[in-house]
């Protein structure tokens, strides 16, 4: 039988529910009622921003993210880098830009030879 855990913001009164099978151990219930308290906020948030614009920049935003925290998780390194060349470019920050970042970096660093941190996608 699946379990569920309902976050509300104070400020709003958005709630949201999760539900599923959760794992037994406590800890992780902490997590999922954490995570799920952080996300009711930051919907909250994005709801409660008075321009369009700026809502659609916030979901975007959070979307972004969200993604790049699931690659992450699967280890998929191709879409993690993905995502972030496309979070850059949105930025207005060219790959060139971004090569001179990364020789900068590796400059001080005493690193040897060329880097890219955000290889070519396939």
């Amino acid at each position: 039988m699946p379990q569920q855990y309902a976050a509300t913001d104070k400020r709003t009164g958005l709630e949201v529910t999760v539900t599923g099978d959760f794992p037994p151990d406590p800890e992780d219930r902490v997590r999922i009622a954490r995570t799920t308290t952080l996300f009711t906020r930051l919907m909250s948030t994005i709801l409660s921003t008075g321009s369009a614009f700026e809502r659609r920049q916030g979901f975007l935003a959070v979307e972004t993210q969200l993604e790049l925290a699931d690659a992450l998780i699967r280890g998929d390194l191709e879409e993690v880098q993905r995502l972030l060349r496309q979070t850059m470019e949105r930025m207005g920050i060219t790959p060139e830009q971004l090569e001179e970042i990364a020789r900068r970096i590796m400059e001080q660093l005493g690193g040897q030879g060329p880097i890219d941190p955000f290889p070519p996608g396939p």
